[in-house]
């Protein structure tokens, strides 16, 4: 069965974005770029929210962009056909290799994973998480540690009561000081084993 992963940049304080609205701290240099290229390799569609798609839209036309560097071209190459579902009440279409969803997450995510299909389903957004999370429905949490501490925003992690016990699968840490943490949601009988090292 396909993985649901919930992957972001994230201050030591565990916001996505700051009190303000702005992520800028959250730019990767080139080696966290280079790892977030390799992360999506391994996603065979990707969940967002309206935000999250709107800010990602730039990526469904940087390849004409003669500034980018090739790691962005790469990314860019990447991302434009990777599937992607939106979800949203206030939009009434989509651009790219993207369809909207207005319907609930909890269905999308239970179709999306019997149908046949390779690579992980992400979710992308704090909001879409939550729902997911509260659903128990993220297999895997992974966060980019960011050395800043920002004082409030958007929590990475979804505020729910009740405890999910997390198994420790993977840790790296950047030569930028910049640390990636990989956990398994711990579940009774769970057979799913480590991927990457």
């Amino acid at each position: 069965m396909r993985s649901v992963t919930y992957s972001m940049g994230v201050s030591l304080d565990g916001y996505i974005v700051g009190p303000d609205g702005g992520f800028d701290w959250t730019a990767p240099d080139e080696e966290v770029f280079r790892f977030w290229i390799d992360e999506i390799r391994e996603v065979g569609v990707h969940l967002l929210g309206r935000r999250l798609y709107e800010t990602m839209l730039y990526w469904e036309t940087a390849d004409q962009d003669p500034s980018l560097d090739d790691a962005e071209l790469e990314w860019a190459a990447l991302w434009k056909p990777l599937p992607k579902v939106v979800f949203s009440t206030t939009l009434s279409t989509v651009r790219g290799n993207a369809r909207l969803v207005s319907g609930g997450l909890v269905e999308e995510i239970e179709r999306l994973r019997a149908e046949p299909g390779r690579g992980d389903i992400a979710i992308g957004g704090a909001g879409l998480a939550a729902e997911a999370a509260a659903s128990d429905l993220i297999d895997e949490y992974r966060a980019v540690v960011h050395p800043v501490l920002v004082g409030g925003g958007i929590p990475f992690f979804p505020r729910h009561q009740r405890r999910v016990d997390l198994e420790l699968v993977e840790t790296r840490t950047f030569s930028s000081r910049f640390v990636y943490l990989r956990y398994r949601v711990a579940r009774r009988g769970s057979s799913q084993q480590g991927g990457r090292a």
